[in-house]
């Protein structure tokens, strides 16, 4: 039976101050604006973001339509000059002909044959992790995710560790990921390139630290093997390797611009996933029952491997459950070109069209209960119907995230690899998140780990 089409029927929302528009009540608390556009106004309400004439989307159909037709319909929201500088002109800040190229040399550098080369190396570094932790000691939950996040998407991406530049490597990556998200929240966002504020002279010397290592690395392959040993069939490997239909590689300033994307994407959406499904599995004793049982029948006590990713189904439910509650990235925006649709309705040009997980991820409509973790919501046979894109953490359509698969496997690995072994008893009580380029807790969360014996 076709799906009815759901008319978009945009209505005003609240007014805003001159020039500002909207920009003091979405810096304040993003989260709570937009959940305050879906319930107060509807699903499609026009409003604005400073010199943004925008409209905000909290259908699934719309947005399901909106993602399918943002490379054709609609271009790029460029959303603040240090993401610009981050990522460069990679395949995320890319369109038409150059995004199917880049689109084209990149995605097989994270498709399933590579997921399962790299697949190990996840595990390894969970074990490692694991080795290090003792009975009744207390770790901070996200520092020692992004640990291990970072130990991943460094070897993964390089092929080994890198020693005392990892951290080096790390830190810069952390101050520009933050002075970034300063920037998304404030009038940073539409200060022209010449403006040189304290954030973005921070955010230079960074970006100084990690170019200066990632061309030392590409240099390091494009002239032969490195004395160091690094290399061997990782990431950077696969961006260097690549060629276009024309035979044209990826150039070093292209490889930069990716390998960099990959790296800030990669670790802090892993990172930041585990640390929540750290903080959601204590709040449920049946669900983390029931992640034993299955971690001791599917595994019998030893590592898991990719092979064992879609036998561990309740593994899998409780990363999608979180991922809904805490989706990592929390908006999608575009703009409107002309010929834009909606729901039978033309979008004028020049629109910033947004929608955001975090608001249709805890709509009842679609999730009763919505903030209560039920990871059973996902089991095959649940009564409750899920629409298409009321679900979409890595977005969807042709521009959807690449790495989506790779981040799906590599969360339910490194889960599966430490829940085999201890069980991190959070603090109880409700846990306030912040806002940046992700969702991550406002305050640091200190487990109680406790050794897991099989049952």
């Amino acid at each position: 039976m076709p799906v009815q089409t759901v008319p978009l029927r945009p209505v005003p929302g609240p007014r805003g101050l001159p020039w500002a528009g909207n920009l003091p009540a979405f810096g304040k608390d993003p989260l709570a604006f937009m959940t305050r556009l879906r319930d107060e106004y509807g699903d499609a309400v026009t409003w604005s973001l400073g010199p943004w004439r925008s409209l905000f989307l909290s259908h699934p159909q719309h947005i399901a339509e909106f993602l399918a037709a943002r490379e054709h319909a609609y271009g790029l929201l460029e959303v603040g000059w240090s993401f610009q500088r981050i990522t460069g002109k990679s395949v995320i800040r890319s369109t038409g002909a150059d995004w199917r190229r880049k689109r084209g040399l990149v995605q097989p550098a994270v498709r399933p044959r590579q997921v399962r080369h790299h697949a190990r190396t996840m595990v390894d570094s969970a074990l490692a992790a694991a080795d290090r932790w003792q009975e009744g000691g207390h770790v901070d939950v996200h520092r020692e995710m992004v640990v291990l996040g970072q130990r991943v998407v460094i070897r993964t991406l390089f092929g080994n560790d890198l020693g005392d530049r990892a951290r080096a490597l790390g830190a810069a990556m952390a101050v520009a990921e933050q002075e970034m998200a300063r920037e998304l929240r404030g009038v940073g966002l539409f200060l022209p390139d010449r403006v040189r504020t304290p954030s973005r002279r921070r955010l230079l010397r960074a970006l100084a630290v990690i170019d200066g290592e990632v061309h030392r690395l590409i240099g390091a392959r494009q002239n032969g093997p490195a004395a160091d040993g690094e290399g061997g069939g990782d990431l950077l490997d696969r961006l260097l390797e690549a060629r276009d239909e024309e035979g044209r590689p990826l150039t070093a300033q292209e490889v930069r611009d990716e390998a960099v994307t990959l790296w800030a994407a990669g670790h802090e959406t892993t990172s930041t996933a585990l640390t929540w499904i750290w903080y959601l599995l204590p709040r449920s004793s049946q669900a983390r029952a029931r992640l034993d049982d299955e971690l001791d029948r599917v595994l019998d006590g030893r590592p898991p491997t990719v092979d064992d990713y879609d036998r561990l189904t309740w593994t899998r439910q409780i990363v999608k459950e979180s991922l809904r509650i805490y989706p990592p990235s929390w908006v999608i925006p575009a703009v409107a070109r002309e010929g834009a649709v909606l729901g039978g309705t033309a979008v004028p040009a020049g629109t910033a069209v947004w929608c955001s997980q975090w608001t249709v991820h805890r709509d009842p409509r679609w999730f009763p209960a919505p903030t209560a973790f039920r990871p059973e919501r996902w089991d095959a046979d649940a009564p409750d119907v899920i629409p298409d894109h009321a679900w979409f953490p890595f977005g969807g359509g042709p521009r959807g995230c690449i790495g989506a698969r790779f981040a799906l496997v590599e969360v339910a690995l490194l889960l599966a690899t430490l829940a085999q072994r201890f069980h991190l008893d959070v603090t109880p009580g409700e846990v306030p998140h912040r806002v940046g380029i992700l969702i991550q807790p406002a305050v640091p969360l200190i487990a109680t780990l406790r050794a897991r014996r099989r049952r």
